[in-house]
């Protein structure tokens, strides 16, 4: 069987250094992929150029949380109930399997199963009993009973419970984003795909609060005029970000300028434009948290369209669902333009009543009942060091007070672009593989644009004279010292080194030739254009640095 696009790639990353199957000596296993010299490098200059986008064009901040998190905050996010998989199991073979991944294409999960076209892929057995199963990871944190969590499944959830902790840090303004790195855990039912669908894999999310009566967006007319592909699960099109806001495709500018930002990052990282558009989620396929919602989708030869980032309007969901649980004021403040006094029900904590009957945690009882909003619940149930506890009526007064507001509290809503590192990675090295030929022999050449290549520049002496080498090793070690990825070598002849860098995506090679013992220059050579220019070797840094700078 002739090999595609996806075998040839993995061949080439596994044997250069960019991915290998994890735990490969104990036969692997589906959904883990380790990161070699090069991939690892190839990932960090992804991650990095996300960070120019997000942190310095659009001014967000970053944090970084535990992955790890709470069982309370995945109840509280919907993640317990919601984040599941339709799955069947087939007797025969005792393997499971994602329903929608075995049925036919022009089936909808829901037809297959009242049909009963659902058949086993490795046995043909027919199968059903179709249920849900969680995608999280679950653990304990301690031992003996400890407290049950989860790896977490997205990095959003550690933003959004530090939201008031943030909102603080900004002064108090909207909008403002915070920005978040790291790994995701699903323990997916049968990952298929390769890398495209992993059980540990890296996230880049952002969270960026706006109010909820003014979802501008400061930077929006910078891009208004910018065109945008699109695809309404019928036909495709061009569209300036104006007119998709104007004619209502997309519903408010900041979710426009997100999805924008996120078309400006993947072409400047190097997908092919040809094999990138955004679909729009139809109102069926929506996450339980979101009112609107756009993948990014790139194109594979071999697996078709494929969701690498999704840009979602997550409305108030998150924080109005921690606040419920957790009873911690994350409010925003949206400020009047005169204070007004108004007559407000306050709930007013009896100490006398709370001490005896809770003993040491009345205190923080009394903290999360001053912050709470009025209610008229018989009781209030609130999480105190992981323990639920009810607080009685006969434990608080509701009181009305007049009191003098500067302003209304509101709870800000979110919209949220979530990438996905690993398909991006992939993609980058599926549309950037270029075979042909040279002197009739196979020639690979991986047109890495160079802000993300893994090596900048390779450096060589022509051949093996000690002169030569001497400046070579000079010059690499100058590029090095200045933050320029290098790779020297002197092994083999010129066209055989050329040949090695172009397979992994160098942009530039330098070559030290006997001329530059008395010219003090060197020739440089362009991957994609295979053009060769002479430059003073003292100008070799500043001029790689202007090559390969955002």
């Amino acid at each position: 069987m002739p090999q595609d696009i996806y075998d040839k790639i993995m061949m080439v990353a596994k044997r250069r250094g960019f991915i290998y199957p994890s735990f490969e000596i104990y036969g692997g296993i589906a959904g883990f992929y380790d990161y070699g010299p090069l991939g690892s490098q190839l990932k960090n200059n992804v991650e990095n150029l996300w960070r120019r986008f997000y942190l310095l064009k659009d001014n967000c901040i970053e944090i970084a949380t535990p992955t790890i998190t709470l069982y309370e905050v995945l109840k509280a996010s919907g993640h317990v109930e919601e984040f599941t998989d339709l799955t069947v199991d087939c007797g025969r073979c005792k393997r499971s399997y994602k329903v929608e991944d075995i049925i036919e294409k022009d089936l909808s999960v829901e037809q297959a199963i009242k049909e009963k076209k659902i058949t086993c892929p490795t046995c043909g057995s027919a199968l059903q009993d179709a249920h849900p199963v969680n995608l999280m990871f679950a653990t304990t944190i301690g031992v003996g009973e400890g407290r049950k969590a989860f790896l977490r499944p997205e990095t959003a959830q550690g933003i959004f419970t530090n939201f008031h902790l943030l909102y603080q840090y900004n002064r108090k303004k909207l909008p403002f984003g915070v920005v978040q790195i790291g790994k995701g855990y699903r323990n997916e039912i049968s990952p298929r795909q390769g890398t495209l669908r992993q059980r540990e894999f890296s996230m880049a999310e952002a969270e960026i609060f706006f109010d909820p009566k003014d979802k501008t967006h400061p930077y929006f007319d910078t891009i208004k005029d910018k065109e945008l592909y699109l695809f309404d699960n019928e036909k495709e099109w061009k569209m300036s970000v104006a007119d998709a806001v104007k004619k209502k495709i997309i519903n408010n500018q900041a979710l426009a300028y997100y999805i924008y930002l996120t078309q400006d990052f993947l072409l400047s990282a190097g997908v092919d434009p040809k094999k990138f558009r955004f679909r729009k989620h139809a109102a069926d396929e929506l996450a339980h948290y979101a009112t609107e919602c756009w993948d990014a989708e790139l194109y594979s030869e071999r697996f078709g369209w494929v969701e690498c980032v999704g840009i979602a309007d997550r409305s108030a969901y998150d924080l109005n669902a921690h606040i419920v649980s957790s009873s911690v004021d994350m409010y925003a403040l949206r400020q009047f333009e005169e204070p007004r006094e108004v007559t407000i029900k306050k709930v007013v904590p009896k100490m006398n009543i709370l001490g005896p009957r809770f003993s040491g945690k009345a205190g923080k009882i009394k903290e999360q009942l001053e912050l709470m909003e009025t209610t008229t619940a018989k009781k209030i149930t609130m999480t105190i060091d992981g323990e639920s506890i009810d607080i009685p009526k006969d434990c608080y007064d509701i009181v009305e007070v007049k009191e003098k507001q500067i302003g209304e509290k509101f709870v800000p809503h979110v919209i949220e672009p979530s990438y996905g590192i690993d398909r991006i990675l992939y993609f980058l090295l599926e549309h950037n593989y270029v075979e042909g030929k040279k002197k009739e022999e196979e020639y690979t050449i991986l047109k890495l644009n160079p802000w993300v290549a893994p090596i900048k520049v390779g450096v060589f002496p022509l051949i093996g004279d000690d002169k030569l080498i001497r400046i070579a090793k000079e010059i690499d070690n100058d590029l090095r010292t200045t933050g320029i990825a290098t790779f020297y070598d002197e092994s083999g002849t010129i066209g055989r080194r050329y040949a090695r860098m172009d397979e992994i995506g160098t942009p530039f090679c330098i070559t030290v030739d006997h001329d530059s013992l008395t010219d003090n220059m060197v020739t440089i050579r362009d991957r994609d254009t295979t053009k060769q220019e002479r430059k003073k070797i003292e100008d070799i840094p500043s001029y790689m640095r202007g090559k390969i700078s955002f």
